[in-house]
């Protein structure tokens, strides 16, 4: 996926939580607030798991589901 928008949407969407946010891909762990990891690893066609632990964790978690929805990527966020 070349989707710079939806890279800069999920990365900034994370920022605004104080919690822990990986995306884990395949055998890769990705800081979420890292738009450089982002670029590496979103890849159109791959499903993804979102690992979020921190004080904010609920709200991040639906905020993030959320985001991902909207630029149609496939994630599942752990509980």
């Amino acid at each position: 996926m070349s989707n710079n928008a939806a890279i800069v949407d999920i990365s900034q969407t994370a920022n605004k939580f104080r919690s822990s946010i990986v995306l884990q891909a395949e055998n890769k762990y990705i800081d979420v607030k890292s738009i450089l990891g982002l670029f590496t690893t979103l890849v159109g066609g791959h499903s993804y798991e979102l690992h979020v632990h921190g004080p904010d964790a609920d709200e991040a978690k639906t905020a993030m589901a959320d985001v991902f929805a909207k630029h149609n990527l496939n994630v599942q966020v752990v509980e």
